[in-house]
């Protein structure tokens, strides 16, 4: 009986002795990303540009959006960016009446857009007959192992994903109240 408790004591012990450094070697945490931005346009005709999972030509960074699927769960779409690097992206969920769509990247080179697991859902609310649209985002940094290089590190991964986000709501804005 005594060496049984013994036992578990010393189990309790090294697992006690060991949780700092199994807390510090976890891996990577979720990111998160959110921008909105507000629109001089009527909801509805803010949803028509950003609406269409098959258009993404109202981001500056995109060249062409080739898919299959239109607005239906699965849709796909590949986006080519300036340069000629692709992005691939899968539909999963749609809301024409919430004016809301949620998307995964399902194929990136993370030199390209240093994520991985990314997911982002992308809104349009009523804002007094304004608009407002909000850009969320969540995803890994590209790096899944600890001690990412600076370019595959958390900071790096905000930081793009920031960029894509702020870009793309300005140009909506302009394109949509510039005419």
């Amino acid at each position: 009986m005594f060496k049984r408790l013994a036992l578990g004591a010393a189990l309790v012990g090294a697992f006690v002795a060991l949780a700092p450094a199994m807390a510090s070697a976890h891996g990577p945490s979720r990111q998160k990303v959110t921008e909105t931005i507000e629109i001089n346009a009527a909801p509805d005709k803010v949803w028509a540009v950003i609406g269409n999972f098959q258009d993404m030509g109202w981001h500056p960074a995109f060249e062409k959006t080739e898919g299959k699927g239109g607005n239906d769960v699965n849709a796909t779409r590949t986006l080519t960016l300036k340069g000629g690097a692709k992005i691939e992206e899968k539909l999963v969920k749609y809301n024409k009446d919430d004016k809301s769509l949620s998307y995964e990247i399902t194929a990136v080179d993370v030199k390209v857009v240093p994520v991985s697991n990314y997911a982002s859902t992308i809104s349009v609310k009523d804002a007094g007959g304004k608009s407002t649209v909000e850009w969320k985002g969540a995803f890994y940094r590209g790096y899944v192992n600890n001690d990412p290089p600076p370019e595959l590190s958390d900071e790096a991964a905000v930081k793009a994903i920031t960029g894509v986000y702020k870009d793309g709501l300005a140009a909506l804005k302009k394109k949509l109240e510039g005419g």
